[in-house]
């Protein structure tokens, strides 16, 4: 992977791939993922809008620690922050090796996921997400990400199954 720019501050870790180009700069679809199958099918479903729309490609993964009172964890902030970004990381790899014409930046961010995704997106033409992420009701047709997303987001959203 060409890795052009990478940095880290505060919770937020970015990485670029590709230099933008003018039509890329124009227009940008942002894809929310968190490692499920249907945050994968977004991702696909993302990379084939960006292709047929030059598009910069912004992928997105938030997260928090879990904390609540009274009971012990096993991992720690520095490990959830690790694989956050060894995540989005992947998820670069992949664009860069299906697509290598896209040009994709990545972040992983410390905040609740809805919140995240209608930030990233704002001046964006597209948030992308899976229609359910990694929670526990797989009987609903549309997560509470999704759902917030597409009552809070100032763009289109497109929910992949």
């Amino acid at each position: 992977m060409n890795t052009d720019a990478s940095s880290s501050t505060g919770n937020v870790a970015e990485t670029v791939v590709g230099a933008p180009t003018s039509s890329a700069s124009q227009h940008r679809i942002v894809v929310g993922i968190d490692g499920s199958s249907d945050s994968m099918r977004a991702l696909d479903w993302a990379v084939t809008q960006a292709q047929q729309s030059g598009a910069l490609l912004d992928i997105v993964t938030a997260w928090m620690f879990p904390m609540a009172i009274g009971y012990a964890f096993t991992t720690t902030v520095v490990e959830v922050r690790g694989k956050a970004r060894a995540l989005v990381d992947a998820a670069i790899s992949h664009v860069a090796d299906a697509a290598p014409d896209v040009v994709v930046v990545g972040e992983a961010t410390e905040q609740l996921p809805g919140p995240a995704l209608v930030t990233a997106s704002q001046g964006a033409e597209l948030l992308v997400v899976g229609s359910r992420g990694m929670g526990g009701f797989e009987e609903l047709l549309v997560g509470s990400v999704g759902h917030y997303c597409a009552r809070h987001a100032s763009c289109s959203v497109v929910l992949v199954r």
